[in-house]
């Protein structure tokens, strides 16, 4: 499947003319929980040459594609990343940090990289993990059948909403290593792996009744976690931005001098 995914990209590159800077795994695979029929949710970031940004009027900054053995791949502009990482965009952020890496210009995605810290806002996360799983957690609330894939989502996603109010740091994309966090070992916890054995031999679509003991840490949790998200804190200044566009370019297309 590597071997797919890597012709892919390498496809898109040149259709496109652009350099990929970075390339990895999200979903269920890039959490370590697929189920038998997952596909590939490929993210990758990419540079035009210079020329690209000297325009007025900017042109499409996402490119999207699928290919076989359902893989599915979607690429930003790095200009667009570095706007929507000032943003502490929660999904870009979960890019970058998933385990499963594809392809990476270490150096030209090392402007990008050394402003993860920076512009963490741990509000914003806090608020995008409670929004991901507020439908299920309504759905635990009235005794409903939910779908296996959503259930371990929205473990996942309160989970990591502890870590950020915890640690006030970007959460790991593994759902394994928020568990050995924060249920290492316990009731809950081998209710949960049971779950996640049987999550990998079924299918995306299969349903779940009322887990009781679950639902219940569940529904606590989430009621913990509202009344925790972090204050706001200020966003970074754009320069560091600019300069981080600029930076790329040139480690990317050494020949650029301005």
């Amino acid at each position: 499947m590597d071997e797919a995914i890597q012709e892919s990209l390498d496809r898109l590159a040149r259709e496109h003319q652009v350099t990929i800077l970075w390339a990895g795994e999200t979903g269920d695979r890039g959490r370590g929980t697929p189920s038998s029929d997952s596909g590939y949710e490929v993210r990758f970031l990419y540079v035009h040459p210079p020329a690209h940004y000297l325009r007025v009027f900017d042109k499409r900054d996402v490119i999207e594609a699928t290919a076989e053995d359902r893989i599915t791949l979607v690429g930003w502009d790095i200009k667009k990343a570095l706007g929507m990482l000032r943003k502490s965009h929660p999904g870009l952020r979960e890019w970058l940090s998933s385990p499963v890496l594809y392809r990476q210009h270490e150096a030209g995605v090392a402007p990008l990289r050394a402003l993860l810290d920076d512009t963490l806002l741990p509000s914003v996360l806090c608020i995008h993990y409670l929004a991901q799983a507020k439908d299920c957690i309504t759905k635990l609330a009235e005794d409903r059948d939910l779908r296996l894939m959503k259930y371990v989502s929205m473990f996942r996603d309160l989970l990591a909403c502890q870590w950020v109010v915890s640690h006030g740091s970007q959460p790991p994309l593994s759902l394994s290593r928020l568990l050995d966090e924060f249920l290492p070992r316990g009731d809950i916890r081998e209710q949960l792996d049971e779950l996640l054995a049987l999550k990998a031999q079924v299918r995306e679509a299969e349903m779940i009744p009322p887990q009781p003991d679950l639902d219940e840490y569940l529904l606590r949790l989430y009621g913990q976690l509202q009344r925790s998200v972090p204050g706001q804190i200020p966003v970074v200044d754009t320069a560091v931005f600019d300069q981080a566009l600029l930076l790329t370019l040139q480690t990317v297309h050494p020949d650029l001098h301005l």
